[in-house]
């Protein structure tokens, strides 16, 4: 546990031109005591880690000390080689780049674990575009993800939704980050100058020009949590309708198999006492009596619609036909 512990331990350091003991401590979820222990250990032990003293102080590697990756278990170096997505790297022009860097990977690890990154793509595969659709690469992700890499100002001409006008508008835009979601890939951006960071479709980018100019990132960003917390924004914010069901116990079981995660939560949330039947009665926010038509329909029997009684009409106007025809 310990050695494991002095290992990473080196490993921040040599990603940092110093770390203060409060920084390690947070890192490696030890005191600061520990943290004094642990690089007196390692300078025992050669490693050249050398501590500043004062207010400003903080631990620090000499002599442009760097380790070798010989310490790697092999579960560790095949976990090392599934960390790209293959489809990813390729749509983004990094290909040439990813095998480059794996094979130098490769030459650094002992001969015993030099058959991991086999071991690992025979075994696993991401495969991240969703069933029954055709996965489109974007003409422009390269040159977009090109100026994510360097922090250069895109100017951009961007093609807005259908609900927005679906008229074309030119942006200086701050590329912070891309995102591959379902097989679509999304820009996390903000206008240059200021302003809150956005979400943007590759797709819809009809010209990028990414220029010398360079922006200033904002450290405090977080790709995965602006993603998370924009992701559940917009799908709360199509669901503008609702719908009052009485579910039986088969119902509830394949009910998230047919609406959306946040439609499924709100849909226990609301739920009231079973009856005798044990059947319930939920609430369920959907994005149009449309969309809900389709969706409950393929829940059959085991679903009872309430309200609003225009979906329940035609439900029950489908039920007769689909009666009718199998008479």
């Amino acid at each position: 546990m310990r050695a494991a512990r002095l290992i990473k331990m080196v490993l921040l350091l040599q990603s940092r031109p110093s770390m203060t003991a409060g920084e390690l401590a947070r890192e490696l979820e030890v005191s600061e005591r520990t943290v004094t222990r642990d690089a007196q250990a390692l300078s025992e032990a050669g490693v050249p880690v050398y501590a500043d003293r004062g207010r400003a102080g903080g631990y620090r590697l000499i002599g442009g000390y760097r380790t070798r990756l010989t310490g790697l278990a092999r579960g560790e170096a095949e976990a090392l080689f599934l960390s790209g997505v293959p489809g990813a790297l390729r749509e983004m022009g990094l290909e040439d780049a990813a095998s480059a860097a794996r094979l130098k990977v490769s030459a650094a690890l002992m001969p015993s674990l030099q058959g991991a990154s086999r071991t690992a793509a025979q075994r696993f595969h991401l495969d991240a575009p969703g069933w029954f659709q055709e996965p489109r690469t974007p003409e422009l992700l390269p040159a977009v993800a090109d100026a994510v890499w360097d922090d250069r100002v895109l100017r951009a001409r961007y093609r807005r939704s259908a609900e927005e006008g679906a008229r074309e508008v030119e942006r200086k835009l701050e590329p912070y980050g891309l995102v591959l979601k379902a097989g679509v890939w999304y820009l996390c951006a903000r206008v240059a100058g200021g302003g809150a960071h956005r979400v943007y479709r590759i797709d819809r980018f009809t010209g990028v020009v990414a220029g010398e100019e360079r922006f200033e990132r904002d450290e405090e960003f977080d790709l995965p949590g602006f993603w998370a917390e924009r992701a559940e924004e917009f799908a709360r914010s199509i669901l503008r309708a609702e719908v009052v069901l009485r579910l039986s116990p088969a119902g509830i079981r394949r009910l998230p198999h047919v609406i959306e995660p946040a439609s499924v939560a709100a849909a226990r949330e609301s739920a009231g006492e079973p009856d005798g039947q044990g059947w319930v009665t939920v609430t369920v926010p959907v994005e149009s009596e449309e969309v809900a038509y389709g969706q409950l329909f393929a829940l059959g029997p085991d679903a009872e619609v309430l309200a609003p009684a225009g979906l329940r009409e035609r439900i029950a106007e489908a039920a007769r036909r689909m009666a009718d025809r199998y008479a």
